[in-house]
């Protein structure tokens, strides 16, 4: 276990964490369900439990899933929403966003959540390309990236599949700002 008290193979809540929290609970209604994608240690579920209708969460690191249901999180393992059919109201990701060279990848659970690939998009690119599978008609999602991913490059991606965003909130860390995108569906492209 870690010092934080998550195990070694779980991403422990940084400040990415409590940036999404903080936008997640400006966010979130009372008659929402939620879905966190990655839950991770369950920190963010775990905050929104109570103040949403109902609050699922996915892992594809067995041992996030563990820790998840340990803070009393339902969550299921599976990769991104698979097998799920939804439909969420709000869904959120803190998705692995490091540029990642391929010498640079480590064997183990931990890098499922760090490592987004050489551009840090990889991840965030198939999760937008499938998230309107399980989003409501009416959903939103939140999405954190770093300016390391390149939050410009991530909104043309949510474009491209028929998603207007925004940045909600942002905070500066240690060499990278950290931003919070709200995402919906374009009403006025649907149906053209």
């Amino acid at each position: 276990m870690s010092d934080r008290g998550v195990p070694d193979q779980v991403y422990p809540p940084a400040e990415d964490s409590a940036l999404l929290l903080r936008a997640a609970l400006r966010e979130v209604r009372p008659t929402d369900r939620v879905l966190e994608v990655g839950t991770g240690s369950g920190y963010v579920a775990a905050g929104l439990m109570g103040r949403a209708a109902r609050v699922l969460a996915t892992d594809i690191n067995p041992h996030a899933v563990a820790c998840a249901r340990a803070r009393g999180v339902a969550a299921v393992r599976t990769d991104l929403f698979a097998g799920l059919s939804g439909p969420f109201d709000l869904i959120l990701f803190n998705p692995p966003y490091l540029p990642t060279l391929p010498e640079e990848r480590l064997d183990d659970w931990l890098e499922y959540a760090l490592d987004g690939g050489p551009t840090g998009r990889v991840v965030i690119e198939r999760f937008i390309a499938d998230v309107g599978r399980v989003l409501a008609p009416f959903g939103r999602v939140l999405l954190l990236v770093s300016s390391l991913t390149g939050v410009d490059e991530v909104r043309e991606v949510f474009a491209r599949h028929g998603f207007v965003s925004f940045i909600v909130d942002e905070q500066a860390i240690e060499g990278e700002r950290l931003y919070v995108l709200r995402a919906a569906r374009d009403l006025c492209r649907m149906g053209a």
